[in-house]
């Protein structure tokens, strides 16, 4: 095992050692201007404690999303004296948990007995894919569940008759539709919250507490904002497709029967192209309620940031 030179001082090799980066990746960090320079001492670097907490910031930085080139503009920052321990809460903050819900284990055994009892290699293969199970080093019999919430609606449907490859389907076209929401929210707030805090060179020390601080009071209100909306449309259409299936759907509102809609030619001819001409009517319907949905979404959180302004207010 590597050894140290002396108290907090290491070799490249025992820095290696000790930080998890390799001797390639250190000596690559000092050439980007990541990493200082090591202390020449005759014909040897040595390295401090100094060191290793850079390597070990960097190696968290990017376990979160950053590019090396974002993390160089933040430790320059940090070098210059404009700070970076609100910086790393605000990110820590934003890649924290979005759920109290926690992770459990299924054995192979108790997947299989939850849907059918009969082993499905390719319904476990997507289900990895997708994330709803992820395999565990050493233990094939064993898988993660991110979500137990997440599974158990799939262990739910398939109960009710849904088949596995359906319900991958239908999962899979539901996490665009709320990514496209998760999206939204996000410009949303940047836009009118958080674009004070987010020019070209990182915030100070107090700005980030600040950001992080508003992250924790606006995590829940996407999902607020959400549960209403699905509440409110399950009722909705809930009611109708039951009225329709039954045979006694009211007659049709004059003023919500359909209607004829000039739209460009050239649009026309973009949507064909992509989803096909016996598509295009519903294409286009579903993309203009999208829009309508993301707006009222804009709209309640729009409320709901007046709410908390009007609170803030002396």
């Amino acid at each position: 095992m590597p050894e140290r030179q002396a108290q907090g001082e290491y070799r490249i090799e025992d820095l290696a050692h000790h930080s998890g980066a390799t001797v390639r990746t250190i000596r690559a960090y000092q050439d980007r201007g990541l990493l200082p320079k090591p202390e020449r001492r005759g014909r040897a670097n040595v390295y401090g404690e100094a060191h290793l907490a850079r390597l070990r910031q960097i190696a968290d930085l990017l376990d979160r999303g950053y590019t090396l080139a974002s993390i160089k503009e933040l430790l320059e920052a940090w070098d210059a004296g404009r700070g970076l321990g609100g910086v790393l809460g605000l990110v820590a903050e934003v890649g924290g948990p979005w759920t109290d819900e926690e992770a459990s284990r299924i054995t192979r055994a108790e997947l299989d007995a939850r849907f059918g009892g009969r082993p499905d290699d390719a319904a476990v293969a997507e289900a990895v894919e997708l994330g709803v199970l992820e395999r565990i080093e050493g233990r094939d019999d064993e898988f993660l569940v991110p979500s137990p919430q997440e599974l158990a609606v799939a262990v739910e449907l398939y109960a009710a008759g849904v088949p596995l490859r359906a319900i991958s389907g239908h999962l899979r076209e539901l996490r665009g539709q709320v990514e496209h929401i998760a999206a939204r929210f996000l410009e949303f707030t940047t836009e009118h919250v958080f674009a004070r805090y987010l020019g070209h060179t990182p915030p100070t020390d107090a700005e980030a507490a600040e950001a992080a601080a508003l992250v924790r009071r606006l995590r829940p209100l996407a999902q607020q904002s959400v549960d209403a909306e699905l509440a409110r449309a399950m009722r909705l259409y809930a009611t109708r497709h039951l009225q329709r299936h039954l045979g006694t759907a009211p007659a049709a509102d004059p003023d919500v029967r359909p209607q004829a809609l000039a739209l460009p030619a050239g649009t026309i001819a973009a949507v064909q192209a992509l989803v096909g001409a016996e598509n295009a009517s519903a294409f286009v319907t579903a993309a203009t309620e999208r829009e309508l949905h993301a707006r009222t979404l804009d709209a309640l959180s729009a409320t709901q940031h007046n709410h908390m302004k009007s609170d803030e207010a002396p």
